[in-house]
């Protein structure tokens, strides 16, 4: 079976390759533009491993017409694993054009060419962010109406619709996954977890939106890998599948722990004024995927948390190497 996963060099993206390689016996070929968050030294020991027998990169733009129509011709590609896309809400609050064109127009290129090349499976990794906000209880289903809050999840919004409208239209073989925040090995500090870990590793202080107060549920990334995979072996064509951790914390709570266990002082924290259109609480409902997948989150989030940390700590060289200007300046224009 041959795969083409969209966005490999990313974070989860890169997590899903070493683990297909690992787990399946699949060949797999990477298509990555290859922005300020995607890294080829993410990849560096699948290539010197795998290179030219099980895995093939090829860099590229989703929106590129005639790379993609290539790449599904001259690798007779099977399925197709989407993970590209433009992926920071803050971000798109100030250029949600490039939002537009990688989530939608991206999404939408893959879907018409993998139709016309009679692609067995196509899975569009979404986001929990499509649904917008959740109050103190309930938690997201399936069902639930599409009401994002960021121009980002507006744009995956945007694409899980096109992939319904392939489905209903084309009787288009796609899979909807949408999970809840992801933490791991690889992930670009942007995010909360390598964001706090890289700035207290420099006692440098940890910015905290609001009152810190705003609610996710965590799930391991290699949980999510898994569920991925189980979409591909027994996935409903036209289903939408929940990834969830049954792992709800308060930001601050995660970032007290964050600095437990490295053993830095809470007095780090400091609180920033709140990002407009953040929402409150997600949490999924991921019973659907339980029931016709058999998926259950095997991490605890305590557990992955130090894994996560541990990895960090392990491969500083990786995390130096990431630590370039275009990355200081990014963040600082947003924690400044």
């Amino acid at each position: 079976m041959n795969i083409l996963i969209t966005g490999g060099c990313g974070f989860i993206g890169t997590n899903f390759i070493y683990y297909m390689l690992h787990e399946t016996d699949h060949d797999l070929i990477n298509l990555d533009k290859l922005t300020y968050a995607g890294n080829l030294q993410n990849l560096t020991s699948v290539e010197e491993r795998y290179g030219g027998k099980r895995y093939f990169f090829e860099k590229g733009d989703i929106c590129d017409n005639s790379l993609v129509e290539k790449i599904l011709h001259e690798y007779d590609i099977d399925m197709i694993v989407n993970f590209a896309a433009e992926s920071h809400a803050d971000k798109s609050i100030n250029s949600p054009d490039q939002f537009i064109e990688s989530n939608i127009h991206g999404a939408y290129n893959l879907l018409e060419l993998s139709r016309k090349h009679k692609i067995k499976k196509f899975i569009q990794v979404s986001t929990d962010e499509v649904y917008g906000s959740l109050d103190s209880e309930g938690l997201f289903t399936e069902d639930c109406p599409l009401a994002p809050n960021t121009p980002y999840g507006a744009s995956k919004a945007s694409a899980d619709l096109l992939c319904r409208s392939f489905f209903k239209s084309y009787d288009f073989p796609v899979i909807i996954t949408r999970c809840s925040n992801n933490y791991g090995p690889f992930q670009f500090p942007e995010k909360l977890v390598p964001l706090t870990f890289l700035r207290a590793r420099e006692d440098r202080s940890v910015p905290v939106y609001g009152d810190g107060s705003n609610i996710r549920d965590w799930i391991y990334v290699s949980d999510h890998c898994r569920g991925i995979n189980l979409c591909l072996q027994k996935g409903r064509p036209g289903a939408i599948y929940h990834f969830g951790g049954n792992a709800e914390y308060q930001n601050l709570d995660v970032i007290k722990k964050i600095l437990d266990v490295m053993g830095k002082s809470h007095k780090l924290i400091k609180f920033v004024k709140d990002r407009p259109g953040h929402d409150h609480r997600y949490a999924m409902d991921y019973s659907l995927a339980a029931d016709e997948l058999g998926f259950e989150p095997g991490v605890r989030f305590t557990e992955g948390l130090e894994l996560t940390i541990n990895w960090y700590l392990k491969n500083e060289q990786w995390v130096d190497g990431v630590k370039s200007k275009e990355y200081s300046d990014f963040m600082e224009s947003w924690y400044r």
